[in-house]
């Protein structure tokens, strides 16, 4: 069996560590057979490469069925206007569609991305998951507007689309509410009842302060957004608390859960949804943040709190590019204070167990083929920096 022995300056491995004397030993399928020391090893014998090594990312949100729409929605808008402007580019020929999709899923694949976990409304995205060379876990998106009149006919309409996807060792699968403030209490069922124990489910929340305001006393740009659409709303009632509250009382707390965006997100609800479960992710999609709303999520919290963060690239339509790692130059940039180390691991071996997919993804560890990725890190004055240049894919098959 050929095997293949790399190193470099900083090799990133579990629990935030990384070391600058390690050799990874792996095969030819990008298997990890040992992790060595150097001097171990004949020096002729191991590959040198130039930047850090990290475990292939995994981007826990991700909307690559609007890959079509990158730069037609403007930036700033806020959410609603957003939402506008996705309805508005939404349908456009199979052809543009199609090779839009194809393209975004070859370029995070290049950026290192070994998994996603894709929110889907259609099939569109069908055809490019089954050739891919990344793992997908299908989020199949329900929404009912908070009209009650519509459930009926959506349930068929969703589940239509959740049975052509596939449930295979490589990939998965599962029904999943877009958000509180478009998910009625029978939609919430329906979802809570149809997946098993075992399923990951991904809900947006808390992205503008719109959303609140709807929970907490009806107020707010919801109100003339459902409007719009001949919806009154005379099937909801405010709760008096902020919206998480809602999604958690309607969903299963057994079952894997990320929250997605959290840009308003409090200890509040930090400490309520994990009273609720001991399931609990936090997906952060930064750029797409920024895109959007302008504005980060309070990272403090969150870090105060020892939660799980994962981190998303969003789509094309709210984001400039689908990496990771820009994802994670963004944090850095503004929140510095996040060690790198610990800004790899969200991005890495947080994202797989959110997916359920650690067993053979997310950290350099013997016996797993997590894929290795190439990213311009330094250590300097004790400190790891991101230095100048791109992340890449390590192709084990041309070394």
């Amino acid at each position: 069996m050929s095997i293949i022995k790399l190193t470099a300056p900083i090799v990133f491995l579990p629990n935030d560590a990384f070391s600058a004397n390690k050799v990874i030993v792996i095969d030819t399928n990008g298997k990890i057979l040992a992790i060595d020391d150097c001097d171990d090893h004949d020096p002729a014998s191991i590959k040198y490469l130039p930047n850090a090594i990290c475990a292939g990312f995994v981007n826990t949100h991700c909307h690559l069925e609007l890959s079509h729409m990158k730069n037609l929605v403007d930036t700033g808008t806020t959410l609603l206007p957003f939402i506008g402007s996705v309805v508005k580019y939404r349908d456009f020929s199979e052809d543009i569609i199609q090779s839009a999709i194809a393209r975004a899923d070859e370029e995070m694949y290049k950026a290192g991305i070994v998994a996603v976990g894709d929110i889907c409304n259609k099939v569109d995205t069908l055809a490019t998951k089954t050739k891919s060379k990344m793992r997908y876990y299908s989020f199949i998106e329900m929404f009912d507007l908070m009209n009650a009149a519509m459930t009926p006919a959506i349930i068929p309409q969703y589940k239509a689309v959740y049975d052509m996807y596939k449930d295979t060792e490589k990939d998965s699968k599962s029904l999943v509410p877009h958000a509180p403030y478009s998910v009625t209490k029978a939609l919430f069922q329906y979802i809570r009842e149809t997946n098993e124990a075992s399923k990951t489910i991904s809900i947006h929340n808390e992205e503008t302060q719109a959303e609140n305001d709807l929970f907490l006393d009806k107020s707010g740009g919801f109100i003339p957004f459902y409007a719009g659409f001949g919806n009154a709303l005379t099937d909801f009632s405010p709760t008096g608390r902020s919206a998480i509250h809602y999604a958690i009382e309607n969903m299963d707390a057994n079952q894997k859960t990320i929250f997605v965006h959290n840009t308003l997100t409090n200890v509040d609800g930090i400490d309520a949804a994990n009273a609720w479960s001991k399931n609990v992710y936090w997906a952060t999609c930064p750029n797409a943040n920024l895109y959007i709303e302008n504005r980060l999520p309070d990272y403090h919290l969150f870090i105060d709190k020892n939660q799980a963060m994962t981190i998303g690239t969003d789509s094309l339509t709210s984001n400039w590019q689908l990496s990771i790692f820009e994802e994670i130059k963004t944090i850095h940039k503004y929140c510095s204070y996040i060690p790198l180390q610990t800004l790899v691991s969200w991005a890495t071996i947080n994202g797989a167990r959110a997916l359920g997919y650690d067993d053979t993804l997310g950290s350099i560890e013997v016996g797993k083929s997590p894929g290795l990725v190439s990213i311009p890190i330094i250590e300097s004055d004790g400190k790891l920096r991101i230095a100048d240049g791109k992340e890449s894919l390590i192709d084990v098959t041309s070394i």
